[in-house]
């Protein structure tokens, strides 16, 4: 759409495979002329690596659990469009697997930069140990936590990076943790749904609540798409003097 030549590179099929080291890849990617990486890599701290170590833009597209900045740029942008530009004082709660979960830490630093109060919800396991150093507070109860914000980010259990059972089971975790319908009939106010995707229907989330009134999911694709064409606009120096 910004009218880029894009070169889509995959580790799989690459000389990563051999043991090529990151930065020797990534120098090689360099030598064909790109002018900027975006990078989505397993390891946390990746990309903040590569930076020191090549001479070119790095994007951050996410980085094992560490990280995923442009997510939190456009949840706090469809928060903002849908609760008004100040987010001073505004209650956000993140409900899920924040362990292991790169968009809670990023939406975390985000929205505590734009004044919003942020908690986080879910099963003790499942909670980081850098929480108090953030001044984030736990809530243990969905409904105390539905209750208390203005608007909930409801994340996936990310169980393509757990190595170990950290609740019994699904069933149990979206009996206790699950947003649905009949939740948010019992809070006396209305609250703002956000996700930032995939979706697991029926754990972290019903269809109805998904799907309702509630809900700006579909806002954030759409606004991600504006989102991460600014940040390219803006790395790739278009308005470099007007900085």
């Amino acid at each position: 759409r910004l009218s880029a030549d894009v070169v889509n590179f995959s580790a799989a099929s690459s000389s990563v495979k051999k043991g090529e080291t990151l930065v020797d890849t990534a120098n090689n990617i360099l030598a064909m002329k790109v002018d900027m990486f975006v990078i989505r890599h397993p390891h946390p701290g990746a990309p903040h690596f590569l930076s020191n170590k090549v001479n070119t833009t790095i994007v951050n597209a996410g980085d094992g659990t560490h990280e995923h900045p442009t997510q939190a740029l456009l949840d706090s942008f469809s928060i903002r469009e849908k609760l008004g530009n100040d987010l001073e004082g505004k209650k956000i709660a993140i409900v899920g697997d924040i362990r292991h979960s790169r968009v809670a830490l990023s939406n975390i630093f985000c929205l505590q930069k734009l004044g919003a109060q942020v908690r986080v919800c879910g099963p003790s396991s499942l909670m980081p140990k850098y929480l108090n150093s953030l001044g984030v507070l736990h809530f243990s109860n969905l409904s105390e936590a539905l209750k208390w914000c203005d608007v909930a980010n409801v994340l996936r259990i990310q169980l393509e990076r757990q190595d170990v059972n950290y609740f019994p089971s699904l069933r149990e975790y979206a009996m206790s943790f699950g947003v649905n319908m009949s939740v948010l009939n019992s809070l006396s106010k209305e609250i703002t749904i956000m996700h930032p995707g995939p979706i697991n229907r029926g754990v972290e989330i019903s269809s109805d609540v998904a799907d309702s009134k509630h809900s700006i999911i579909l806002d954030q694709v759409e606004n991600g798409v504006a989102i991460r064409m600014a940040v390219l606009y803006l790395l790739a120096g278009k308005i470099k003097n007007e900085l």
